[in-house]
């Protein structure tokens, strides 16, 4: 399982030249069955997405696909993590 924090960068201004294939990306992604969850980050710095059912290499890849990474509007953190404990509506994550 992987969150990935997508934190504005240094073109954050070009954000609205790029959302129509931001959005494309993400719901890509949900189409998908890797992103499980997309959302913002407070304060306005920029989002992040819960993933799962990728390789650290595939999801690489993804996220440099996304047209926010790859114009700079956003740099991109991936965050590997080997659930432990999980609820119950959570137990795939595990697996």
């Amino acid at each position: 399982m992987f969150v990935v924090l997508l934190r504005f960068a240094a073109h954050k201004n070009k954000a609205p030249d790029h959302m129509a294939e931001h959005q494309k990306w993400i719901r890509q992604g949900v189409e998908d069955g890797v992103f499980l969850l997309v959302g913002s980050l407070q304060s306005g710095q920029g989002g992040a997405v819960l993933a799962h059912g990728a390789t650290l290499d595939e999801l690489e890849e993804r996220v440099a696909a996304d047209p926010f990474v790859a114009h700079e509007v956003v740099s991109a953190e991936i965050v590997e993590i080997a659930p432990n404990t999980t609820d119950p509506r959570l137990a795939f994550l595990a697996a």
